[in-house]
């Protein structure tokens, strides 16, 4: 997947959790990088570590907002569109800028892309597919979501960011790629996210009650950062026709209740936490794991790390942070297996 040359990438949300480690992947694969993030839920230590790298930089804006004139005048080759905060404290504390993010974010990256002729990648969800009756999901699932609930500024944006990619595609104004992730954990995700990994990690770590919503059988399905990064970069380089392709299910399809998630960090991290339940959230969804046929069959991609082994490592970087404070640059690399018990 190495490129021989060099090509300059714009990464819209480029420090955030995700946005973050894609950038070491493009940087690692030879790329000029171009970080745009208004920092927001994005965090200038997650690039901290990058801070002398001639071949990055960081442009700070919001993508509501039309790009600044020296990024349109830049030639990209490539353009990934992650501009959004993805869990629900944080994207439901602004929803109205949270829609606009993925309407009009998406829409001004898209002008760019169509502008310099770069390929775009936009950052789907399977929040798409909202409380699926379909299981699992496949990418011709059409969904079944509340268009006016709480959840509906996250999800309903990024249904018509798909919308706008489709229909650019289909007019050959931008050659595009669409990528629905699915729940992503590791290093780097923000303690405060209300996601159910940092959540119940940063519980156990403290010696907290854990908080379970409802009675903890709902299900998701969780895959390590490494494995998703590497899923965007081999759809962004696939080379075939959008309409070819279409929307790409990313996620690992290993499946598990939010109890056994509960039960498996408290023995990782021996912690003597006890589980309190709380009512399920407004279309909190009941299952969730991925059809990964379409990704397995275009990229020859699949998750590779073990839940586990990727738990350690992700509970070794809260440790840290809590400890340490936190660590320039959070890397993400697999912890050995033997330094947590």
């Amino acid at each position: 997947m190495r490129h021989r040359e060099s090509t300059l990438v714009l990464v819209a949300g480029g420090a955030g959790f995700l946005g973050s480690h894609l950038c070491d992947r493009l940087l690692a694969e030879g790329h000029e990088v171009v970080c745009l993030d208004h920092f927001g839920t994005g965090r200038r230590r997650n690039l901290r570590h990058l801070e002398r790298e001639p071949r990055f930089d960081v442009v700070t804006h919001d993508v509501v907002q039309p790009l600044p004139a020296r990024l349109r005048r830049q030639r990209f080759s490539r353009i990934y569109n992650l501009a959004c905060p993805a869990s629900p404290p944080h994207y439901q504390a602004d929803p109205e800028h949270t829609l606009l993010t993925s309407v009009l974010g998406t829409r001004h990256l898209l002008l760019a892309a169509e502008e310099s002729g770069a390929r775009l990648l936009q950052a789907s969800t399977s929040e798409i597919y909202g409380d699926p009756e379909m299981h699992p999901q496949q990418e011709g699932y059409w969904g079944h979501v509340n268009p006016t609930g709480p959840r509906a500024c996250y999800d309903e944006g990024k249904r018509a960011a798909e919308t706008l990619c489709a229909d650019y595609a289909r007019a050959g104004r931008a050659a595009v790629r669409v990528a629905r992730i699915f729940n992503t954990y590791g290093p780097r995700m923000r303690a405060d996210d209300g996601r159910v990994v940092s959540n119940v990690i940063c519980q156990a770590l403290a010696g907290d009650d854990i908080t379970v919503y409802g009675d903890g059988s709902q299900t998701r399905s969780f895959c390590y950062v490494d494995d998703l990064i590497d899923g965007l970069y081999r759809l962004m380089e696939h080379e075939a026709e959008a309409r070819d392709i279409g929307a790409v299910n990313l996620g690992n399809p290993v499946e598990l209740t939010v109890s056994d998630l509960v039960r498996r960090v408290l023995a990782m991290t021996g912690s003597p936490s006890s589980v309190v339940h709380h009512p399920l959230p407004v279309d909190d969804p009941r299952r969730r794991r991925p059809d990964i046929a379409r990704a397995s069959e275009l990229l020859g991609w699949a998750p590779r790390v073990p839940l586990e082994q990727g738990l350690r490592a992700t509970v070794l970087w809260f440790s840290d942070e809590a400890e340490d404070g936190p660590r320039a640059g959070g890397r993400s690399e697999l912890a050995a297996p033997a330094i947590l018990a």
